[in-house]
């Protein structure tokens, strides 16, 4: 589904504007439209960072951008715990933004598109503090597409091997 709210979002909303929609994730916010955090590039190769709400008139999904920042302006990203499976961040520009993402996996999505963006076409030094930088650096992991699946799949293969060890008897 996520796939098609991308094209939906890059069709829409970010071709109209001259950008390609590079990443996008789900923000928690109160009410009953949709926000999303998107990174997107323009045309001149400058990244941007945008909120966008989502809402529906009649039949028609509608996309409208509330927010925008250049990812050369980003001073820093903050996992917030970087040992805890939590789903909120802070984004550093001259303000400091909150955010809830609307799970851990896709926080980290955006952190590596964000550093992998940034290496691609600033190369500036960006500090992405309290992630694990396992999950943000390891470009073997991050080479496809599907890098949240992977997480996913190391989640679940350590709690797998928890539950084996939880039924295991001990010796004695």
């Amino acid at each position: 589904m996520s796939s098609l709210v991308k094209e939906d979002l890059n069709k829409k909303l970010f071709r109209s504007l001259g950008q390609s929609l590079y990443e996008f994730i789900e923000i928690e916010c109160t009410g009953k439209d949709r926000v999303y955090l998107c990174a997107s590039v323009t045309k001149g190769e400058e990244v941007q960072i945008s909120v966008v709400k989502h809402f529906r008139t009649g039949l028609d999904e509608n996309y409208e951008i509330s927010e925008k920042w250049f990812l050369d302006d980003l001073e820093m990203i903050d996992g917030k715990e970087a040992d805890a499976d939590n789903p909120w961040f802070d984004m550093h520009f001259k303000k400091v933004y909150s955010w809830e993402a609307y799970s851990c996996a896709s926080k980290y999505a955006f952190a590596r598109t964000l550093n992998k963006l940034n290496e691609m076409y600033l190369q500036k030094d960006l500090k992405i503090v309290n992630f694990d930088f396992t999950y943000i650096n390891d470009e073997a992991l991050w080479s496809s597409s599907n890098g949240d699946c992977v997480v996913l799949m190391k989640i679940c293969f350590y709690a797998s091997n928890l539950l084996c060890l939880s039924l295991c008897p001990l010796p004695g």
